[in-house]
């Protein structure tokens, strides 16, 4: 018998980037089509296969027990054969580099979620990930526990408590070594994801943030924090000192009614391989969408500055008018092609970030 033909795919279309690897491979395998996906990477400085990607790869293969060819770093083609999901299971990737671990969850998610054979019974699995918590082209792994996983949730009927990610140990760059730990409930035999309709965004409810460091000083995350609640003030945002000349100030009753609460969060010195910070911030909206901003620590940048940066992204994304932000838009794209049903989301009114596209 005839091998399957493969379903070719131009790894250089758009921004010729990792995310056409992702969800290629995740899809490859939830439909069982085999895939070739040539000129990957093809108009970067340095074209191909890089560690992380390759890593994402070979993840996607194991848990769909498929056969992965030319998966080599620098390769700029490699062919996919699925095999079959069959859950539970325990796995495990590392991106030896601060590869990002939640780009490698990105592959493995949808997977864990679904299975070619029906269980019997449905319990969990396990996927360790190993490499960058907070990396600066990714999303930080506070942003995926505090924005993806709720969204998810939330618009697509996924129980409570079914993505539960734990984080073991801070990867901050360019020293990686952190860990992460999911544990993905699948859906029940039959159950499909549910589709959505998120076009109204609502009022903002609340501004909640994480500022994060390890083997820094103290002052690290209270000045992330202060740089953050600056910026938000000036764009009507948070708590103000209270005029008394201008008890009926609109603006003033308008940041009155928008709390902000940034956590400060000093990690143990045994939780990150080296020194690092980083802040994520995020609006929770009464329609249910969910607008993030983020920053990471770098040298020479105060941490204010950092602050100040992750709460402009904020602001930016609210100004845009959508219902979801940048790293989220992207994220759920897999999700509503694989829900029963049109799903719709309103992303404001700059264009679509590449990723989606």
């Amino acid at each position: 018998m005839a091998p399957p033909p493969f379903f070719e795919i131009d790894g250089s279309t758009l921004e010729g980037g990792g995310q056409i690897l992702r969800n290629a491979i995740s899809l490859s395998s939830l439909c069982n089509k085999p895939i070739s996906i040539n000129k990957i990477r093809h108009g970067r400085a340095q074209p191909g296969l890089k560690n992380q990607h390759r890593v994402g790869l070979q993840l996607a293969s194991t848990i769909s027990s498929g056969t992965l060819i030319g998966a080599k770093n620098g390769s700029t083609s490699v062919q996919y054969t699925p095999g079959f999901i069959s859950l539970p299971g325990e796995f495990r990737a590392d991106s030896v580099t601060a590869g990002s671990v939640t780009l490698l969850l990105q592959v493995a998610l949808p997977l864990l979620l679904f299975s070619n054979r029906s269980p019997t019974k449905i319990v969990p699995s396990t996927l360790t990930l190993l490499g960058g918590t907070n990396a600066t082209h990714a999303p930080q792994v506070d942003h995926t526990q505090n924005v993806l996983i709720p969204f998810l949730e939330t618009h697509f009927g996924i129980k409570e408590g079914s993505i539960v990610l734990d984080i073991n140990k801070r990867g901050y760059f360019p020293k990686g070594g952190g860990e992460i730990v999911t544990t993905v409930r699948p859906l029940a035999q039959g159950q499909k994801l549910k589709s959505f309709s998120l076009l109204e965004r609502g009022k903002i409810k609340s501004i909640q943030g994480i500022a994060h460091y390890s083997k820094l000083p103290s002052s690290v995350g209270r000045e992330m924090i202060d740089g953050a609640q600056r910026e938000l003030r000036r764009a009507g945002y948070g708590r103000a000192e209270r005029d008394p000349e201008d008890e009926l100030n609109e603006d003033l009753e308008k940041e009155q009614r928008v709390p902000v609460n940034i956590e400060n969060r000093r990690e143990s010195n045994d939780v990150a391989v080296a020194g690092g910070s980083g802040i994520v911030l995020w609006a929770e909206l009464e329609g249910g969408g969910y607008i993030g901003g983020s920053a990471v620590g770098r040298k020479g940048l105060n941490p204010a500055a950092v602050g100040k940066e992750a709460a402009e992204l904020l602001i930016k994304g609210l100004d845009n008018g959508g219902c979801v932000d940048e790293w989220l838009q992207d994220q759920i794209i897999i999700f509503m092609a694989l829900a029963e049903g049109t799903s719709e989301v309103n992303c404001g009114r700059d264009e679509l970030e590449l990723h989606t596209q």
